[in-house]
């Protein structure tokens, strides 16, 4: 039988721990690194408020969501 002192158990246990933690962050942070891109036709742009937005229909007018003024694509 192998004796194992109290104080070799829980360091061992803290660095189970530390490494079953580092290797889910590298695990998870590899999948949140994929890219993404944004067709520049599909981000529109308010003429009244100067707010930002993306709006995925393929229309030639749009409502902006933070003031609901009507905007033109500029093209």
């Amino acid at each position: 039988m192998i004796s194992l002192d109290f104080s070799l158990a829980i360091a061992l246990y803290t660095f189970i721990f530390l490494v079953a933690v580092l290797l889910f962050w590298l695990f998870s942070r590899r999948q949140k690194e994929k890219d993404l891109s944004l067709d520049p036709r599909f981000i529109w742009f308010c003429s009244v408020c100067t707010y930002t937005f993306v709006n995925t229909k393929e229309d030639k007018i749009s409502v902006c969501p933070r003031c609901g003024s009507y905007n033109r694509k500029a093209e």
